[in-house]
C-alpha cells in the first residue's frame, strides 16, 4: 500500500503542481524517489519533529498548496494531536495526513508503533475524514480523493505486501459510500483495511463448507459512513458481520451496532475487533490478530453459528 500510494501520489504531482509532502524521517528510497528527484522543492523532510510536519502542512493549505503528512500512523496522530486538531481540523484545511502501518502492521515493533485506537481517536474531530482502503487499487483511488476533497483527511494504510482484492470488484471505489466488492446472498461481511484478506478467506471458507453465498463489503470511507448503505446491508441480509483491525471502543462495528438498534434491524449481527489492550506479544501480523482474538477459525465460527 505505502508503495503504491508514493506512485499514485508521484501522478498527482505531475497533473497537480500545488502537491506537497511532508515527511517526518521516513521516505522508502525506492518508491518515493521518483517524486523526491522530479519535485525536489515539494518534498520536505522536517526529520524527528511531527507537530512542525502538521503545522508546516497547515501552513501550506493556507497558500493554496495540498499538503500531505507522511509517517508511521502512531507518529502521524498521537506525537502531533494538538497541531492535527487545531491547525488542520479547527481550519478545515486540505491537508491529508497518511499514516502509514495502522493497527498492528508494525508487529514486531511493540506497543509504541501499534495504532489498534488511532480511527477512534480521529474520529472524534470535527471536519477530519478517514480514508482506509482494503488493497493498493483503493488506496490509488483514496489518494486521489485525498488530493481533490476540501478538508483535512486521515488516510490509513497498511505496510506492504497486501494482494489486490477488489479487481473485479461490482461496484466503484466513491468517497463516502460502502463498496460492494464480492456478491453474495446469504451473509454479508464489512470490512476495511488489510484485514479484508482474512475476511475475503472466511467468505471463501463458509461457500465451500456451508453452501451459503457471502458478500463482501469495503467500508473504506470509516467517516463519514455512509449509514444510508449500512441500513441496507442490515435490512437485506440474515446475517452481518463486521471485521476490522481497530480498538472495539469508537470502532466500525459498534456505529453498525448503533445503527442496527436505531433501526431495529432483525438481521444476526456479529462484530469482531483488537481487544481494548496492549498485547505483550511479538511476531506476524497476524499472530498479533490471533493474539487479539481475531483468529480465522473463531470468527468462521462465530459467523456459521447462526
Amino acid at each position: 500500500m505505502r508503495d503504491t500510494f508514493a506512485r499514485t501520489l508521484y501522478q498527482v504531482a505531475k497533473k497537480q503542481p500545488n502537491v506537497f509532502i511532508v515527511v517526518a524521517d521516513i521516505s522508502p528510497a525506492g518508491s518515493m524517489a521518483p517524486f523526491r528527484d522530479e519535485f525536489p522543492n515539494q518534498f520536505i523532510n522536517v526529520g524527528v519533529a511531527e507537530q512542525t510536519m502538521i503545522s508546516l502542512c497547515a501552513g501550506l493549505a493556507l497558500r493554496g498548496c495540498r499538503a500531505f503528512a507522511y509517517t508511521i500512523a502512531t507518529f502521524s496522530i498521537y506525537r502531533p494531536f494538538e497541531q492535527v486538531r487545531v491547525d488542520l481540523c479547527y481550519q478545515n484545511l486540505p491537508v491529508t495526513v497518511v499514516g502509514i502501518g495502522g493497527g498492528v502492521s508494525y508487529s514486531t515493533l511493540g506497543g509504541t508503533h501499534h495504532a489498534q485506537e488511532d480511527i477512534a481517536v480521529v474520529g472524534a474531530i470535527p471536519n477530519m475524514a478517514v480514508l482506509a482502503p482494503c488493497d493498493p487499487l483503493e488506496t490509488e483511488a483514496a489518494t486521489w480523493v485525498c488530493a481533490e476533497r476540501n478538508g483535512p483527511t486521515y488516510l490509513r494504510l497498511g505496510k506492504a505486501g497486501e494482494p489486490n482484492l477488489t479487481t473485479d470488484a461490482p461496484e466503484p471505489f466513491e468517497f463516502g459510500k460502502v463498496r460492494l466488492i464480492r456478491e453474495g446472498k446469504d451473509v454479508c461481511i464489512i470490512s476495511y483495511g488489510p484485514i479484508m484478506k482474512m475476511a475475503w478467506e472466511i467468505a471463501e471458507r463458509i461457500e465451500r463448507e456451508q453452501g451459503r453465498t457471502v458478500a463482501l463489503v469495503s467500508a473504506h470511507t470509516v467517516k463519514p459512513l455512509d449509514r444510508v448503505g449500512v441500513k441496507r446491508i442490515l435490512d437485506r441480509f440474515e446475517t452481518v458481520a463486521v471485521i476490522e483491525e481497530h480498538s472495539p471502543r469508537g470502532s466500525l462495528g459498534g456505529e453498525v451496532k448503533q445503527l442496527a438498534w436505531d433501526a431495529s434491524a432483525k438481521c444476526r449481527l456479529v462484530t469482531f475487533s483488537l481487544r481494548d489492550a496492549f498485547i505483550h506479544q511479538f511476531g506476524s501480523q497476524r499472530d498479533m490478530w490471533t493474539a487479539h482474538g481475531l483468529d480465522p477459525e473463531i470468527i468462521y465460527q462465530s459467523i456459521v453459528a447462526g
